[in-house]
């Protein structure tokens, strides 16, 4: 799936749709995907000028859209089949709201230059609530991993109170 066609599936734009593309993705279990870090990112401008570090917040984020896409081709089988632009996802969009992150650990720094390399898997699903765990790699070193949970909501819906 490439970025055009992850952007079909995900309601982020730049500067915070961080999922370039996605390698490998099977419907209820498992998806990988890439984020190409580079120097142009603007987090690098504040973070840290002499030192640019990828922030945990935004590696965490990157894991979690993954794994916003891998929910909503659970739900969608157009989306597992998205192979080009061209094709569109046939269901209305949907968000994958995240609601709760546990076990974050942090293990390498992410600096430009890194390509990201997100692993996500469904540990359960309740209903709208998916139990998600993944780990983000560079170089086949585990710079994060964490557990996560995400809720399917209908972004024309009203928010809760």
């Amino acid at each position: 799936m490439d970025h055009p066609t992850v952007a079909s599936v995900l309601p982020h734009r730049y500067p915070f749709l961080l999922v370039d593309r996605v390698v490998e993705l099977s419907a209820g279990q498992r998806i990988v995907a890439l984020k190409n870090v580079t120097i142009n990112e603007p987090f690098f401008v504040g973070h840290f000028p002499a030192r640019p570090l990828m922030p945990g917040v935004l590696i965490c984020e990157a894991v979690v859209q993954a794994g916003g896409i891998l929910a909503r081709s659970s739900v969608d089988p157009s989306v597992e089949t998205a192979v080009s632009p061209q094709l569109s996802v046939s269901s209305p969009p949907r968000l994958a709201m995240l609601t709760g992150l546990d076990r974050v650990r942090f293990r390498r720094q992410v600096v430009p230059g890194d390509q990201l390399l997100m692993e996500v898997e469904i540990l359960r699903r309740r209903g709208t609530f998916w139990k998600m765990q993944g780990a983000a790699r560079v170089e086949g070193q585990v710079a994060a991993e964490l557990e996560f949970t995400v809720v399917d909501v209908d972004p024309e819906s009203e928010p809760p109170a």
